[in-house]
């Protein structure tokens, strides 16, 4: 008969949920994991790592397209869809399958179910395990993470059917190419999906309801954004509002008004992209002084919720809705029960990324909120036109914006916007956790030549001593 007393239970096995059990583990901690559907989360299944091998297969689209550039000519470029996406959910099920492993070497128990809360008994919390009909399992523990993740949200008129608007998972996995496609939010997801469906070749709209896109990024990073994606051939609405959407002869006729004016769109799909809502429901969390806002568990710098030895991390526990921050809430939550000396979490210093072509990478304050916090700022900017590496790479297209404290040099944020930014936000973040003034990062050697160049000279243009634009 399997095991029922734990040190820890977690109730998840998404980014944050298997690694604050595997990090448990590696502290000692007699560890459990409750899932419902598949390890791994909707991060390695659904999200995150499918919809990256999906968005490279359309970068490469885009450079067979223009091979022109680089001396290459190719006749008869196509592309065989349903491959495409069989190797996105290869990558998934490699993935997701090796988190089993993992779970597996560092001993951690996986249970199979719906799990809640089911009181105390004692010192111990109880959870219930239901699955299918079969009779329930009890569980019991010290403590328990809650690491349910989040779902995509609807709204009235634009509910997901399956065949004509999709959430993101239909987005994952089209039967077909849409050649005419309007994408609803134009947040990271509503933007990735738009940037693939660009580059496979569709006819992309973009409506949001806010005056800008990417409406928690840097208002001029989204700008420059917005300009690059209109330059690939996107049509980008901003402050629209929509109409009753009507679906006839294979098609969703969706009126929009924006800017003052009406107009009717004829399109193959609609993606709703307009934000997420908090898996609390089942949890249990009725009669304990969990603190539900907005869908979302309210937590501490320690991810503790209101209730004794109950903790709550990830989408569940609200923005930033990221799988790295969930994994990092996960780890601070376990080392701290384990008494180890850990600091409290600091959001801000979580990089948020946009995987689109160009990407989108940041962290820190906008200009904007490093104002209205009260913040004197020295603002640096640096495009990738003067950069070498990117002039090379043929990705002249794009900019780093950094925005320091004038008084104290702290980097109050950094902000992104071209090839692979993604991959060099961290090195700002690294910045951050250090509490680096612009005298290390100016003082740091960059390789040459390297698109991070763009880091260095930036930082040098907020304090006057740019060299190379």
């Amino acid at each position: 008969m399997a095991d029922t007393s734990f040190d820890l239970i977690v109730i998840g096995g998404g980014p944050g949920g298997y690694v604050a059990a595997i990090r448990a583990s590696q502290l000692g901690m007699k560890t459990a994991v409750v899932e419902r559907e598949h390890l791994g989360g909707i991060c390695l299944n659904w999200g995150c790592i499918p919809t990256k091998a999906l968005l490279r297969s359309s970068e490469i689209n885009h450079l067979l397209h223009n091979l022109g550039e680089f001396g290459f000519s190719a006749d008869n470029i196509r592309f065989d869809l349903d491959k495409v996406v069989k190797r996105s959910r290869a990558v998934a099920k490699q993935l997701a399958s090796g988190v089993g492993h993992l779970l597996k070497k560092n001993k951690v128990a996986v249970f199979d179910g719906n799990a809640a809360l089911d009181g105390v008994e004692g010192s111990l919390r109880r959870v219930k395990v239901s699955k299918d009909g079969s009779p329930d399992t009890a569980l019991t523990a010290k403590n328990v993470i809650l690491a349910t993740g989040a779902r995509a949200r609807t709204i009235p008129g634009l509910e997901p059917d399956g065949e004509f608007i999709w959430s993101y998972r239909e987005a994952m996995v089209p039967k077909s190419m849409p050649k005419r496609l309007l994408v609803v939010g134009s947040g990271a997801i509503g933007i990735e999906f738009a940037s693939f469906y660009r580059n496979m070749g569709a006819e992309v709209t973009v409506i949001e309801v806010a005056d800008r896109i990417l409406p928690v990024e840097d208002e001029e990073i989204g700008a420059f954004a917005r300009k690059a994606f209109e330059k690939q051939g996107m049509r980008i609405l901003t402050g629209a509002k929509l109409g009753t959407l009507v679906k006839e002869n294979g098609t969703v006729t969706v009126p929009v008004e924006a800017g003052g004016k009406s107009e009717t769109f004829i399109v193959d799909r609609v993606i709703s992209a307009v934000g997420i809502v908090g898996n609390v429901e089942g949890l249990g969390l009725e009669g304990t002084r969990v603190v539900v806002e907005k869908t979302h568990v309210t937590i501490d710098p320690f991810c503790a919720t209101g209730e004794p030895n109950v903790y709550a991390i990830g989408d569940l526990a609200g923005a930033p809705w990221l799988a790295h921050k969930a994994s990092h809430e996960g780890v601070v939550c376990v080392e701290k029960l384990a008494g180890k000396d850990v600091h409290p979490i600091d959001w801000s210093n979580i990089p948020g990324c946009t995987y689109s072509r160009p990407q989108i990478a940041s962290v820190g304050l906008t200009e904007a909120r490093a104002k209205a916090a009260g913040h004197e700022i020295r603002v640096g900017r640096f495009p990738f036109v003067g950069n070498g590496k990117a002039i090379a790479m043929g990705e002249p297209e794009g900019m780093v914006k950094v925005v320091f404290d004038r008084a104290s040099g702290e980097l109050l944020g950094a902000h992104l916007v071209g090839a692979e930014v993604t991959e060099m936000i961290q090195g700002y973040v690294i910045a951050r956790t250090l509490e680096t003034t612009e005298q290390e990062l100016m003082h740091s050697v960059f390789p040459h030549p390297t698109v991070s160049e763009t880091m260095h000279e930036a930082v040098l243009d907020a304090y006057d001593q740019v060299i190379h634009f």
